[in-house]
């Protein structure tokens, strides 16, 4: 059954199969229903009209019996209509028996002679008695189907036809002739047979077809599936094959074009990922050693900035600053050349988490040279203690942070972060200027920057929210980001305690705990 199951919810083929066995099967069953019912009406439509007819010249000759035995004696006339019971009763070889039946009808006076009698041993109760009623009333032959029982325990389906008849010295009687239809009911049978016989072997024979015609159309189907999952895994070489110029042969040549414009902007694209990889690493390491000159000459003269003109000395000063920045633009380059080739590897050690991130945030407030918004930091625990990457992680924090003060307004940056037995749960939550529900999928984007009009007072690479999530993913963890217009924004780092394994839930939620209550207020 759980086969069955399967093979339905996975297969398309069995489940035209099945829907189409089980329609047509319907569909013979109402027909066969159908058919067996109108040839059993007609097969007893005309045993009964042959019935009447023969029970009718019965009845007459019943009748003329009685006439011709008025001069007889009572003995005589029992004899002739013993005679007639016997002969009306007795069929050819190849015909079915027929019972005759004399009954009186029962009266107020009981008369003298009686000429009850029946032909081989039937019982005279299997007259049913609703037929009996409408014999009594009426002078017109009556009929009934029924089963007619005999005294040796036999059982026979049948069709009573009665009329009434007087008997001189007897008074009213009933004639009833019995016909057999056990013919009828053999002939049934086997109609009946041969339709089940013959609509089995057409619902075979039509899932047979179906199966037949579904396999040509499934066939490429599934060939398509193959394909696909093969280009799914790398292989790019796979094609369906043509063998005919059907519809079958058109989507296989559609699909193979559709495969080979793939594979060439697959492989294009391979390329210039190849190349842009080489080229911001080779661009990165070459520029290492001229910046490495820049910062000796700029040191030189920032340290003699206090001899030299106040024009100058300011100049000085921003000569180093925008050094900093240009060295930390060529370290994030760096690293998302590391991770584009795929070398980033993890460098796990035990820390405390809650250490780090309280040192984070001490050390953007003291190399601030503008007034920082306060940095809080709530933990219900003193000492959080995970096994992973420490200067990834560290890189993280600083990202989030820094991302978090650039757009807080002056307003307080909160940190919470929440331990389970198997995750730790990091959130970055600022009231500032917000991100917009569209702007989210973006916010991880490299290079990306939520309001590029915004003056750079504290502004990085655009690479900072980016290698957060690569560092992030390199854990097995996850970064989260929520944000709304004027409400704020929240960032949540999730990460396993041990590095490499698996987060089973996020013990911070992204969306905050207070935004309902803000939206509540305004």
């Amino acid at each position: 059954m759980n086969r069955l199951q399967r093979s339905l919810k996975h297969s398309l083929a069995t489940r035209v199969i099945l829907s189409t066995v089980l329609l047509s099967l319907s569909v013979v069953s109402l027909v066969g229903s159908a058919l067996y019912s109108r040839l059993a009406d007609g097969i007893y439509a005309t045993s009964l009209n042959s019935s009447l007819a023969e029970s009718r010249y019965t009845f007459f000759n019943a009748e003329y019996q009685v006439l011709a035995s008025q001069s007889l004696s009572v003995d005589e006339r029992k004899k002739a209509l013993a005679e007639f019971v016997v002969s009306t009763s007795t069929q050819g070889i190849n015909e079915e028996r027929r019972e005759v039946i004399f009954v009186r009808t029962p009266t107020l006076i009981t008369p003298i002679n009686s000429y009850e009698m029946s032909s081989n041993i039937i019982k005279v109760s299997s007259i049913p008695a609703d037929l009996r009623k409408q014999v009594q009333k009426s002078p017109k032959p009556q009929h009934a189907y029924a089963l007619a029982r005999y005294n040796n325990g036999t059982v026979v389906d049948s069709l009573f036809v009665g009329q009434r008849i007087n008997i001189p010295t007897g008074g009213r009687y009933e004639v009833y002739i019995v016909f057999s239809l056990k013919s009828q009911s053999v002939t049934l049978d086997l109609i009946k047979n041969s339709l089940l016989i013959t609509g089995i072997i057409l619902v075979l024979l039509i899932g047979l077809i179906t199966w037949l015609v579904v396999r040509q159309v499934v066939r490429p189907v599934r060939e398509a599936a193959r394909i696909a999952n093969q280009f799914t895994r790398g292989d790019f070489s796979q094609r369906m094959q043509v063998v005919s110029t059907d519809e079958m042969a058109t989507l296989a040549n559609s699909y193979n074009e559709m495969a080979l414009s793939i594979e060439q902007q697959i492989t294009r694209l391979e390329n210039l990922s190849r190349v842009q990889q080489r080229f911001v690493s080779d661009v990165s390491h070459e520029l290492r050693t001229p910046l490495t000159t820049l910062r000796m000459a700029s040191e030189v003269i920032h340290n003699q900035r206090n001899s030299f003109d106040p024009l100058v000395a300011r100049s000085s000063e921003l000569l180093v600053a925008q050094l900093d920045r240009f060295e930390g633009l060529l370290e994030d380059l760096l690293e998302v050349s590391r991770f584009d080739a795929e070398v980033a590897v993890l460098e796990p050690v035990e820390f405390d988490v809650i250490s780090l991130i309280k040192r984070c945030a001490a050390d953007f407030e003291v190399a601030s040279n503008i007034a920082t918004p306060e940095i809080q930091v709530n933990s219900d625990q003193a000492v959080i203690s995970i096994n992973a990457d420490i200067r990834r992680v560290e890189r993280i924090m600083r990202n989030l942070l820094s991302n978090a003060l650039d757009h807080a307004e002056g307003k307080k940056v909160v940190v919470n972060v929440i331990a389970t037995d198997s995750e730790v749960g990091i959130g970055v939550r600022d009231y500032g200027s917000g991100l917009d529900e569209s702007a989210l999928i973006r916010v991880f984007d490299r290079f990306w920057r939520a309001d590029p009009s915004r003056a750079r007072v504290r502004g990085g690479t655009g690479l900072g929210l980016s290698i957060a999530l690569e560092d992030a993913r390199l854990h097995n963890g996850e970064l989260d980001a929520w944000g709304r217009p004027g409400q704020g924004a929240h960032f949540v780092l999730t990460l396993p305690r041990k590095a490499g394994e698996l987060i089973d839930s996020r013990p911070i939620k992204v969306i905050p705990k207070d935004f309902h209550q803000e939206v509540f207020y305004q």
